[in-house]
């Protein structure tokens, strides 16, 4: 199991926002990824599918990206990793790539 820390600043104090990211399972026909974001109102588990496990994880990782840079955690600005503003360090699809802040807007945009 893979394992990221982000921080959400809220009016009470900073809440952590625990990312993992399960071992790719093979499965009848594909594999599977599993991740779970533990947001503060409560988690959010996905999936990425692949016809292999480098695949799988790849898409994973793009589903947790998404789900970062589309939440209204980031949009309200108060979403770390390390630095505000810096980024989470996960890659986005082509299309929202307008979104990415920091150093994944430079590396990734």
């Amino acid at each position: 199991m893979l394992r990221r820390i982000l921080t959400y600043a809220s009016e009470s104090g900073d809440i952590p926002v625990p990312i993992t990211i399960d071992t790719p399972r093979q499965r009848e026909r594909d594999w599977s990824c599993a991740y779970e974001i533990g947001w503060p109102d409560g988690p959010r588990r996905g999936f990425g599918y692949g016809i292999d496990a480098t695949q799988a994880m790849l898409l994973a990782l793009k589903a947790i990206g998404t789900d970062l840079y589309t939440s209204d955690h980031h949009r309200s600005g108060r979403l770390r990793w390390g630095k505000p503003g810096d980024g989470y360090g996960y890659p986005v699809p082509k299309n929202i790539r307008d979104l990415l802040v920091g150093n994944d807007a430079e590396y990734e945009g």
